[in-house]
C-alpha cells in the first residue's frame, strides 16, 4: 500500500476509527457493568487510554502495516475492553488489504487468543460457548466484509486498466488509420508527380537537341532533364522505403479517377448491393484529377461502409458541382460535395454504426490535409449520413 493519502482516504480512515471507538466504547461499557466484574480488568482510565492509543494507532498505520497492527493490537484487547473495536477493525484492514491465506492467519489467532483466555475466566459454560460462538461470528464477519471490499477495489482497478487499454488501443488504431492514409496519399502523389516529371524531362531532352537551340539553351535544358531524371529516381527511392517491399516492385500504377466511379458502382452492384448514383458533375473530364481521386476514395469507403453494416439496402450516393450549393449551406459554394446516404439496420448499436472503424478516420486525414471537411451522422428519418466536401482547387 502507498504512505501517502488522499483527503478522501483520510477521511474514510477517521470514518472507521470513530466507529472502531463506539464499539470499543460499548464493550467497556458491557464490561464494566458485568456481574461479578473480571478480575483481570484494568482502571478505567486506563483502559480507555489504550484504547484512545490503538485508535490512534490504527489511523496512522492501517494503511502501511495492517498485519503488523493487528498481532499488536490482538493481545492489548485481551486487558483493554476499549481497545476490542480497534483490534476489530484492524482484522477488517487485514481482509481488505492482504491475501486469504493472511487473513485467515491473523483472524485464526484473534479467535485462538480469546479462546484460551475465556478458558480461564470465571464464567458458567454456557456463557463460554455463547461468548466463543458471539466472536466467531464477529470475526467471519469482519473478514467477509473485509475481503469483499478487496474484491470490489480489485474489480475496480481491473475495470480502469481495461478502460485504459482500450484508450490506448483505439487511440493505435486512429494513428494507424492516420498514418496508412498519408501513406496512400503518398503514393498517389508519386504517380502524380511520376507522370508530370517524365513529360518534363521528355520536353526538355527535346528542346536540348532541337537544332535550332543555342549552345547556352541546349546545356539549360540538359540541367532541367537530368533534374527531372534525378527528382524521379528519389521520387522511386522514397515511395520505395515508404512501401518497406523489396526493390523491383513497380511502383507506378494507375490510380483511380472520377472515371472510374461508374465501374466502382457497377462493381457493388454485381457484389449484391443496391446502388443509386445521382452524378450532377456532368462530364468527368473538367474534373481534376486530383479532386477525383479523392472523390473515388469517399465513395468507396461510403459503399464499404453501407456494405458491412447494412447489407442488402438501397445505397444512394450523389455528387454536387461547387456551382450547385444550396441556401441551406451556402459555405459550399466553391466545394465539391458528396454524400452517400443509406438506411441504419434496426437495432445496431451505437459503437457498430458506420465510421466507428478507421475506415473515416483516414478519409478525415485526407480531407484534413486538402482542406476539406467530412460529416457523419445519423438522419431523424433513421438512414446514415456520409456527406464530403472537398475543395475545388484541391
Amino acid at each position: 500500500m502507498g504512505v501517502r493519502r488522499s483527503a478522501r482516504d483520510w477521511g474514510v480512515d477517521a470514518a472507521l476509527v470513530a466507529g472502531a471507538a463506539v464499539l470499543g466504547g460499548l464493550f467497556l461499557l458491557s464490561t464494566v457493568t458485568a456481574e461479578p466484574l473480571p478480575p483481570t480488568l484494568p482502571p478505567l482510565g486506563l483502559d480507555i487510554g489504550i484504547g484512545v492509543a490503538a485508535c490512534v494507532a490504527v489511523l496512522l498505520f492501517r494503511r502501511r502495516w495492517p498485519v503488523a497492527l493487528a498481532l499488536a493490537c490482538i493481545p492489548v484487547a485481551l486487558i483493554s475492553s476499549a481497545a476490542m473495536g480497534p483490534t476489530a477493525l484492524a482484522v477488517f484492514t487485514v481482509a481488505a488489504y492482504r491475501s486469504w491465506r493472511v487473513t485467515a492467519a491473523v483472524a485464526g489467532a484473534h479467535l485462538l487468543m480469546n479462546v484460551l483466555v475465556l478458558e480461564f475466566a470465571p464464567i458458567t459454560q454456557r456463557q463460554y460457548v455463547e461468548t466463543v460462538v458471539t466472536m466467531l461470528l464477529l470475526d467471519t464477519a469482519l473478514v467477509a466484509t473485509g475481503m469483499l471490499v478487496r474484491s470490489q477495489r480489485m474489480l475496480v482497478r481491473s475495470l480502469q486498466d481495461r478502460a485504459r487499454q482500450a484508450e490506448e488501443g483505439q487511440r493505435l488504431r486512429v494513428e494507424e488509420a492516420r498514418h496508412l492514409e498519408r501513406e496512400r496519399l503518398a503514393r498517389e502523389m508519386h504517380d502524380v508527380l511520376a507522370h508530370r516529371i517524365s513529360l518534363l524531362a521528355v520536353h526538355a531532352g527535346a528542346l536540348e537537341f532541337r537544332r535550332t537551340a543555342t549552345a547556352e539553351e541546349a546545356r539549360a535544358a540538359g540541367v532541367i532533364r537530368q533534374s527531372a531524371y534525378d527528382a524521379l529516381e528519389d521520387l522511386r527511392e522514397v515511395l520505395g522505403m515508404l512501401r518497406g517491399t523489396p526493390g523491383g516492385a513497380d511502383p507506378e500504377r494507375p490510380q483511380p479517377t472520377l472515371a472510374d466511379l461508374p465501374a466502382l458502382v457497377e462493381e457493388s452492384r454485381r457484389a449484391g448491393m443496391r446502388v443509386v448514383l445521382d452524378d450532377r458533375l456532368g462530364k468527368p473530364d473538367p474534373v481534376p484529377a486530383g479532386i477525383g481521386r479523392h472523390v473515388y476514395r469517399i465513395v468507396q469507403e461510403g459503399l464499404t461502409n453501407a456494405r458491412k453494416h447494412a447489407p442488402g439496402a438501397e445505397v444512394r450516393v450523389t455528387l454536387t458541382a461547387p456551382d450547385q450549393a444550396t441556401e441551406a449551406d451556402p459555405a459550399a459554394a466553391d466545394q465539391l460535395a458528396i454524400e452517400v446516404v443509406n438506411p441504419m439496420p434496426l437495432g445496431i448499436a451505437t459503437a457498430e454504426i458506420p465510421g466507428a472503424g478507421a475506415g473515416l478516420i483516414g478519409l478525415r486525414e485526407r480531407l484534413d490535409l486538402i482542406g476539406g471537411r467530412l460529416e457523419h451522422e445519423r438522419t431523424p428519418g433513421g438512414d446514415f449520413r456520409l456527406r464530403a466536401w472537398i475543395p475545388w482547387r484541391a
